[in-house]
């Protein structure tokens, strides 16, 4: 009778237990990817929508005051450039066309406009010869190298490294304080552009640039902040981790080139020993001096998650899971990530939100790599927070105070043309593209190696 009694109360112990268990760590289920795909899709046709009808013709549309704008005297169509691979990888060939043939048949660079040479590139240059490789279109690679040869006049300062912007119409440049993504960051699409009209100039140009940059790196294998490219000396000796790191990565893998890939194993050595923050729970890449290496400051920006992607795609899968796990913390901390915060003290220091892709895009890649339904489910957490705070009737408007979630009457290109793309592609089926064969830019267009 005992014993009987004895085993009732250890059977009644255990199921409690096991009760205990499954509320503390419930068991969710798991994301419908063909519906979440589904999902993205029609949040990116409700912008793309609203764009044509109140931006069309112009830059970028206005989402609360239903307006539009543009960035110089003259309309370039940033949006409709930067957007149109994103439109054709998500199976919206009617609207893919009808952009193409708009940007095509309309988009002219002769004109007198000062344009900022680094933009012009990422959102244009890109967006026309992804769309090219996408669509076999030989307008939009006229376009492109016409760009191009309106843009070379910035590599002729003393050094090669490119003055920031420059005359469409006569060539003439300003701007000789720069910065490493800026300098650094260009030879994905001028190598592309290279290679797919055979002439090596945008090449070769674009890759002093990066040589001559990390030929500037210090005894530690740092760079600055802040440069002057006609004297070639460091303003701002403050290092981090940029585009241009990513660049040399991002080189190798699409043309080959071992110098790029010797620059990355050298400066990504030299980050994750230097500008690696490895805290008792966390992971992130605060700011060090180049000279002696010490810390500067502790903060982290929302661009800065991407670099998770690299990572990843460098098979540091170690660190890449870690420092998306930290970017994490920023959607569930605030919200939605904040332009910049200080993560040792965890507050915001730029309270705008303006819905950069670099934690998508890390999620993306290391779903990829590694299966795990994790990245799935903080898909979901992105997408939800940003339907929740920025999504209007006007379509979806950044924030401009992450706090009170008062919202500004913009919406940047890289929202359609990288954010809702690799959002997309994370629940996409995985024969839409292959991320090892189609190397992303900067601004997410994918450049396939076709030559």
């Amino acid at each position: 009778m005992k014993r009987s009694l004895l085993a009732v109360i250890l059977l009644v112990c255990v199921l409690t237990t096991l009760n205990g268990a499954d509320q503390a760590n419930p068991q969710t289920a798991p994301v419908d990817k063909a519906q979440m795909a589904e999902k993205v899709r029609q949040e990116f046709l409700l912008n793309w929508n609203n764009y044509k009808k109140y931006g069309w013709g112009h830059d970028m549309f206005k989402p609360l005051s239903r307006g539009h704008c543009d960035w110089h005297e003259v309309p370039l169509y940033l949006t409709a450039v930067d957007a149109m691979d994103t439109l054709y990888l998500m199976g919206f060939q009617k609207e893919g066309d009808e952009a193409r043939e708009f940007v095509a048949t309309n988009l002219s660079f002769d004109h007198d406009i000062h344009v900022k040479n680094y933009e012009m590139v990422i959102r244009i240059m890109g967006g026309l010869l992804s769309t090219y490789q996408i669509t076999g279109d030989k307008r939009l690679l006229a376009l492109a190298e016409d760009e191009g040869n309106r843009l070379l006049p910035v590599f002729k300062s003393e050094t090669g490294m490119p003055y920031t912007h420059v005359d469409f119409k006569t060539g003439a440049v300003q701007g000789e304080i720069s910065n490493p993504t800026e300098i650094g960051s260009l030879l994905l699409e001028l190598g592309t552009l290279s290679k797919l009209t055979g002439k090596p100039i945008y090449y070769d140009k674009a890759k002093r640039a990066m040589v001559e940059l990390y030929n500037r790196r210090s005894p530690l294998g740092l760079i600055g902040s802040t440069m002057n490219v006609r004297t070639g000396k460091w303003i701002d000796p403050a290092d981090g981790f940029s585009n241009f790191h990513k660049t040399m990565l991002k080189c190798q893998q699409l043309f080959g080139d071992k110098d790029c890939e010797q620059m990355w194993h050298t400066s990504i050595t030299a980050i994750n020993k230097y500008v690696a923050d490895d805290t008792a729970n966390d992971l992130y890449y605060g700011q060090t001096n180049m000279f002696t290496g010490k810390r500067v400051s502790t903060f982290f920006s929302a661009g800065g998650a991407s670099f998770g992607a690299t990572l990843a795609s460098s098979g540091d899968l170690v660190r890449a899971r870690r420092l998306l796990d930290s970017s994490y913390k920023m959607w569930a901390n605030f919200g939605m990530d904040p332009e910049k915060f200080d993560y040792q003290s965890m507050k915001v220091i730029d309270p705008r939100s303006v819905m950069r892709g670099g934690a998508v895009e890390s999620a993306y890649y290391l779903y990829y790599y590694t299966k795990d339904p994790r990245y799935l489910e903080m898909g979901v957490t992105f997408l939800e927070a940003m339907i929740r705070y920025c999504k209007t009737d006007g379509g979806y408007a950044e924030l401009w105070n992450l706090k009170t979630k008062e919202k500004n009457d913009e919406l940047q290109t890289f929202f359609l043309a990288s954010t809702l793309k690799y959002l997309y592609l994370l629940y996409a089926p995985p024969e839409t593209i292959d991320p090892t064969k189609s190397i992303f830019s900067v601004e997410a267009h994918p450049l396939k190696r076709t030559w």
